[in-house]
């Protein structure tokens, strides 16, 4: 299909609220949406799409209880092992977006190295996983960048800034799905999605299918984009 976004990026929202919706623990949520990832990423690879990134564990979830917390470790640990030869037979690279944090488990930590070093090389699309990720931090970490390699100021443009952020290869985003209904960036790849076009499905993040998807790539399809130009209707003469 033409005009189909270059890069997607899903804020997996809901999980919560499904569990409680059924009367079941947090932890049921989440491991509810792994279906929902899979989903998408076969979807999305089967689309054509070179560009697919997931916000998984935000800077600001460490402040949830610890058990939901160890919970999500181990849930991301066991995706990681269950699908990695899966990935890597596809050819899609992965990444993890985040820092690495001393609270995440050193064993997670060597298997998102191994899984990262396993999949390098693969270029039929690249999977982003925000993991321990928030938007302002890396803007932080570039300016941290620049300073350290001592570039003067007037030398400082919005290009080279780029350079500067985790994965600079990253292109914009295009397109942004946040599930739930809820409508917030909550701190998700600022720089990237500054002229991407936003959808906020209602539906819950552990129901979303590849329909859904579906829905929002036609969606997507439909709209004009701008980026802040008026295009003014070409008048004709006659006569």
């Amino acid at each position: 299909m033409s005009g189909l976004p270059g890069h997607v990026a899903c804020v997996m929202d809901g999980n919560g609220r499904w569990a409680e919706r059924r009367s079941l623990p947090r932890t049921a949520g989440h491991r509810a949406a792994e279906a929902a990832v899979i989903d998408v990423i076969e979807t999305a690879y089967a689309a054509g799409i070179p560009w697919l990134s997931l916000f998984a564990f935000s800077t600001e979830n460490w402040r949830r209880p610890g058990g939901e917390v160890g919970f999500l470790m181990r849930l991301v640990q066991r995706a990681v092992r269950k699908h990695a030869m899966t990935l890597h037979a596809r050819g899609i690279r992965c990444r993890f977006l985040g820092d690495s944090d001393a609270r995440i488990p050193a064993s997670l930590a060597g298997d998102i190295t191994d899984l990262m070093t396993l999949t390098r090389a693969n270029t039929r699309m690249t999977l982003t996983v925000a993991f321990d990720h928030g938007g302002r931090r890396d803007i932080v970490s570039a300016a941290r960048s620049l300073i350290r390699d001592r570039v003067p100021a007037e030398q400082v443009t919005e290009e080279s800034f780029a350079r500067h952020l985790p994965h600079p290869d990253t292109p914009d985003v295009d397109l942004v799905i946040r599930t739930s209904g809820e409508q917030r960036i909550s701190n998700f790849m600022l720089w990237q999605v500054a002229y991407a076009e936003w959808m906020f499905p209602r539906v819950l993040w552990p129901d979303f299918r590849a329909a859904h998807l579906w829905e929002c790539l036609d969606a997507y399809r439909r709209r004009e984009r701008r980026f802040g130009d008026v295009q003014v209707p070409t008048m004709t003469r006659e006569g």
